[in-house]
């Protein structure tokens, strides 16, 4: 075995234990890419502190591995409520000792056009999205401090290229890039590691729990989601990128191209966004 053979087993293996051991908060870990991001933590070793709005789906999580291992724990927790993320924090303190990573994944969708949505429900986009965000880091940041730790935030392909039909979404996910940019550029010389990752579009619940232009939940996805990317899928390559701390995650062919495009040909791109996005079932742009 050569010396290159030698430096990849190596490599390959402190991956592998990089998460165990670590003590990992997720936030809208209930369903979708929250609840298997806990449960792709939780296989890497990781012990993990799971908040959500609905207690007993996270319960329901923590009740499935109480009888082999305490590394899951949950707490009801809307991250809208500073009150209620300084509680998450501090039962992961409490339970672990520590907090080496924060995953802000909680957040919320919308779809109407701005002109026929309340004020309210931009409001409740940035109370979820991005001040849960900022809430949430608030109270952890001390402790990711001591453990040289890392904060990620779930962003979308949404806070870079507006999307027709959900302003209040986009404008979470934008404010949520700047916040967690300039972060990572105060904390350069403190060993905070931030991750920004951008799943494109994935099969999960957050368009079926959506709100309308009224605040109610639009029921259906008016997306087909047979051919996007599994939750599951996206749990396994934010866990490696928080393994290996990369600054940012894009996923999907079709999120990198767009992202790519509105580098050089913004113009030209809101025009291929605007047709997407009107060939919707029951688009707000028809």
């Amino acid at each position: 075995m050569n010396r290159v053979q030698c430096k990849m087993i190596i490599i390959a293996a402190m991956k592998k234990e990089t998460l165990k051991g670590k003590v990992v908060i997720i936030t809208g870990a209930s369903s979708g890419i929250g609840r298997a991001l806990t449960l792709e933590m939780h296989r890497r070793g990781a012990h993990v502190v799971i908040g959500a709005r609905s207690a007993d789906k996270i319960r329901e999580l923590e009740d499935q591995y109480t009888e082999e291992t305490r590394r899951i724990v949950s707490l009801k927790t809307d991250v809208s409520v500073p009150a209620e993320c300084q509680a998450l924090v501090s039962k992961a303190r409490d339970v672990f000792g520590r907090v080496d990573v924060l995953v802000n994944n909680a957040g919320i969708s919308m779809r109407s056009l701005f002109r026929d949505t309340e004020l309210g429900v931009i409001r409740k986009l940035m109370e979820t999205n991005f001040w849960g965000t900022v809430n949430c880091t608030k109270f952890a940041l001390p402790y990711l401090l001591e453990s040289k730790g890392i904060v990620a935030g779930v962003s979308s392909i949404g806070g870079f290229k507006g999307l027709p039909g959900r302003t209040g979404y986009s404008a979470s996910k934008f404010a949520i890039h700047g916040f967690l940019e300039t972060l990572r550029i105060e904390n350069l010389k403190n060993g905070l590691h931030v991750l920004i990752a951008c799943p494109g579009f994935t099969a999960s619940n957050i368009r079926n729990t959506a709100l309308d232009g009224k605040g109610r939940m639009q029921g259906e996805s008016p997306r087909d989601e047979a051919g996007m990317m599994p939750a599951e899928e996206v749990a396994r390559h934010i866990s490696d990128a928080i393994e290996k701390r990369k600054r940012s995650l894009v996923l999907t062919t079709q999120g990198k191209m767009t992202v790519l495009m509105n580098r050089f040909f913004p113009a030209w791109l809101d025009k291929i966004v605007y047709k997407h996005f009107a060939k919707e079932e029951d688009s707000p742009l028809k």
